[in-house]
């Protein structure tokens, strides 16, 4: 998989036409109300070039996040993909990534996209539930998401999907469901994120009213977790799990199963399955290695040693050695006897 060195342009509510109920995305990010402009991104992406990077060789991607894109006026969006062009013909940019809503996305619009050099369009489909879209107020159907995945597709575009979980009028069952309709759409990467409640949104003002009800924490790793490994299992790549933090984000908080490592704790909750797995499938008193990669070690351990301590509740420590080891593939478990 290739090593990108992002360089994050912050379109804040522009181009949406909606308030969905969940969303302040000045909270959430962090940015100013101020419209961006070809100066804006340009002195944006000079700055980031100026950065120290750890990779040389990794594909610099100008990626502008938040708002829905293709729903800006068509001389605002050749004004933005124009101030990046020179910086891809100079060799300094390799590609664009953008994120927008899927009804804003149409054959006309894509192959403009695609002359601008957009390699990756991300949609912000939620969920595949119609009834979880409706009482969201995404103003946009299921339908129409998968018609715009297949629309980038026939145009040689990437696709991204982004999820959300804990929405209102959300289950279970409709999450899973979503799962595997975006798992038939064979996107390039997938994001979930969890339903937080945020000051200033319209969820707020449920929540306040005690007609909204969060995903509790375990509810929302567990949920995150499932989905991730189903994900895998198709080969699909997940990309992020959680929200970024950001000050005005906590700040903003008012509930929800909000953690600055979201994703962490459920990678935690993935290699304790696993180890569980493997440990309680050979469990015969023999002597044996746990092998977790070392880059691991945190991750594997838990808030607390909590991992282990579980583990070791269960009896399945008893007469093996967690060894953590740099030439372990990360996110995998190894069980080894000793001879």
């Amino acid at each position: 998989m290739a090593s990108y060195f992002v360089i994050p342009v912050f379109i804040a509510h522009q181009g949406c036409p909606h308030q969905c109920l969940f969303c302040n995305q000045h909270r959430i990010t962090g940015s100013s109300s101020a419209a961006m402009t070809a100066a804006l991104v340009e002195e944006e992406i000079r700055r980031w070039l100026a950065r120290p990077r750890r990779n040389s060789a990794a594909v610099v991607q100008v990626a502008f996040y938040g708002g829905s894109f293709t729903g800006l006026p068509i001389e605002l969006q050749q004004e933005l993909l124009g101030a990046v062009q020179p910086f891809i013909r100079a060799g300094l940019v390799q590609e664009i990534r953008l994120s927008t809503r899927p009804d804003y996305i149409d054959g006309a619009i894509v192959d403009f996209l695609k002359k601008s050099q957009v390699r990756l369009v991300e949609l912000g489909t939620q969920s595949l539930d119609d009834e979880v879209l409706e009482a969201s107020g995404r103003g946009h159907t299921a339908g129409q998401s998968e018609e715009a995945v297949r629309c980038l597709r026939s145009r040689g575009l990437e696709v991204g999907i982004q999820l959300m979980i804990g929405l209102p009028g959300d289950t279970t069952a409709k999450a899973l469901a979503t799962v595997r309709r975006t798992i038939a759409l064979a996107p390039d990467l997938v994001r979930i994120y969890p339903t937080l409640v945020i000051k200033g949104s319209p969820l707020a003002a449920l929540y306040a009213q005690g007609r909204y009800f969060p995903l509790t924490m375990n509810r929302a790793v567990a949920l995150a977790a499932r989905m991730k490994g189903l994900f895998e299992q198709s080969g699909i790549v997940v990309a992020r799990i959680g929200l970024q933090p950001a000050p005005s984000l906590e700040e903003g908080l008012l509930a929800g199963p909000y953690h600055p490592a979201f994703g962490e704790l459920v990678l935690s909750r993935l290699l304790f399955k696993q180890a569980r797995r493997v440990l309680a499938a050979a469990h015969n008193g023999q002597k044996k290695k746990l092998v977790i990669a070392a880059t691991d070690e945190s991750v594997f351990r838990g808030q607390g040693n909590r991992n282990i301590t579980r583990l070791a509740g269960l009896g399945l420590l008893d007469e093996v050695e967690i060894v953590f080891d740099k030439n372990q593939p990360r996110q995998s478990v190894d069980l080894q006897a000793v001879l």
